[in-house]
């Protein structure tokens, strides 16, 4: 069989707001210790949510993508305690539908030109659709291991005033919003839209602005909203806190606009093994690790909540 090395890159978004397209970490967080040739052209060729070498791998990790810049911190600690399994570790980070899609298909995915199988032995997403997949008899072992809240992204400074969910339905306001087609978050920003109001907001926001060209839905996953800001394409955007606090950690122009509680809308994630994994006790150990200290502290790094009491998920 023919060696295949992916020497694929995790998205860091830059300060420059002029930037036309998204750099890359120039392969920082592949794990892969063989790189080979690592090739790269922005918006050509580039494949920022596979991680690693599917070949040699002895955990395979499909994680819903806004968890992406936590990953590196955490392969890199779990590298340490288990060094048998260093190097051998492949991940995704696409939205959690997609991976299911991928999943569904034979666990077989199409980017470009490039058709890859890889069998995952761990699939991390939201609570309920994990508690879903383990009445189907898809994933075993499921763990609770953090909660996230949402907020508005805007751009440094909130030149546009925004105080609240109901100011997203400004006509001139520009939006880039999660696709509920293809994000789970999209469900959780449609509970807080209604919440603070009604249907008819979230019509606004989702149906009529989408209509005439002012909310832009993303297309692979919503860390394309601070893309958009940054490139001045869009004024706001409704992300997972942690996502503004990665963007204000790696220096970018960004601001947040705090969502009250009463309207906000709290995810539990969750991780799984999958029932036909290749490498189930690679899989356990890294369930496990979720829950450590360590890991902890890297999700709270950037704003994720361990578990400590039941919410909405």
């Amino acid at each position: 069989m023919r060696k295949i090395t992916l020497a694929t890159t995790l998205l860091l978004p830059v300060c420059a707001i002029a930037q036309t397209a998204p750099p890359w970490s120039a392969g920082a967080n592949n794990p892969a210790p063989s790189k080979g040739l690592v090739f790269h052209v922005d918006d050509v060729d580039n494949i920022p949510d596979l991680h690693g070498n599917p070949q040699d791998a002895k955990l395979v990790l499909f994680i819903g993508g806004n968890q992406f810049f936590v990953l590196p911190r955490l392969i890199a600690g779990f590298e340490k305690q288990h060094p048998e399994l260093a190097g051998h570790i492949f991940y995704e980070t696409l939205p959690p539908g997609i991976l299911r899609k991928q999943m569904q298909q034979d666990n077989t995915i199409t980017v470009g030109n490039l058709t890859l199988h890889v069998v995952p032995d761990v699939y991390e997403a939201g609570a309920r659709v994990l508690d879903d997949l383990h009445q189907q008899g898809i994933v075993d072992n499921v763990v609770r291991y953090a909660t996230n809240n949402l907020e508005i992204m805007v751009a440094a400074g909130n030149p546009k005033h925004i105080t609240g969910l109901k100011d997203l339905a400004a006509p001139t306001l520009r939006l880039a919003m999660p696709n509920p087609e293809t994000e789970g978050v999209a469900r959780q920003v449609s509970d807080s839209l209604r919440k603070a109001g009604g249907q008819s907001l979230v019509d606004t926001v989702y149906t009529q602005k989408v209509h005439d060209g002012t909310t832009s839905l993303t297309q692979i996953h919503h860390r394309q909203t601070p893309m958009r800001i940054l490139q001045g394409k869009a004024d706001a955007g409704v992300v997972w806190a942690s996502e503004v606090r990665f963007q204000q950690k790696i220096g970018n122009p960004i601001s947040g606009v705090a969502i009250p509680d009463d309207v906000n809308t709290t995810a539990i994630y969750a991780a799984g093994v999958v029932h036909s994994a290749p490498h189930s006790a690679a899989a356990a150990a890294w369930i496990a690790y979720l829950q450590s200290d360590q890991a902890q502290a890297a999700y709270a790094e950037f704003g994720f909540k361990h578990i400590t009491a039941s919410r909405d998920h």
